[in-house]
């Protein structure tokens, strides 16, 4: 069975009082098979940080929305940065998060937050809209594929025995 479609998604700017909604999703973001020598406990804890520290000093060119269901509760969060594309030099949006919360999945969250941040991209005259995911992330990555993002580059590791961090 299938969770109920949601009938009305809002997307509005996040604010402080919603740094600790933010921060309880961060482990959603690696809630899947990762990539060999990638450890759930170091990857969220380094997202934890880098979120953290992104809603500890808000900018125009880091920003965290929030989206709501139709009585007002929040279903997930959504993270752009402004950057310069390495390869071209126009000005770039890179979706750094998007998390749709437990029990939401399916309801159209993720897509709503997409397009806001095509919206969003496009009104701060961004050329090119990117985003990063794991490849076990078959959730996500197939929710990306038919919003149209195809793979432009694939970035490989490979973890060295013996060495230290």
């Amino acid at each position: 069975m299938t969770a109920p479609q949601e009938t009305k998604i809002h997307i509005r700017p996040a604010t402080a009082d919603d740094n600790a909604f933010v921060l309880s999703l961060v482990p959603r973001l690696v809630a899947f098979e990762l990539p060999k020598g990638r450890h759930k406990c170091a990857c969220t804890a380094a997202i934890r940080a880098d979120v953290a520290r992104g809603l500890r000093n808000p900018s125009a060119d880091d920003c965290f929305f929030i989206a709501e269901g139709p009585r007002g509760a929040r279903t997930g969060f959504l993270r752009l940065q402004v950057q310069r594309d390495f390869f071209s030099g126009v000005r770039a949006c890179h979706i750094s998060d998007l998390v749709v919360a437990n029990g939401h999945d399916g309801r159209g969250i993720g897509r709503a937050l997409l397009d806001h941040a095509q919206k969003w991209a496009k009104a701060n005259r961004c050329k090119l809209l990117t985003l990063a995911v794991f490849p076990g992330n078959a959730r996500a990555r197939a929710l990306y594929e038919r919003a149209g993002f195809t793979v432009e580059l694939l970035r490989m590791a490979k973890p060295l025995q013996g060495t230290r961090r």
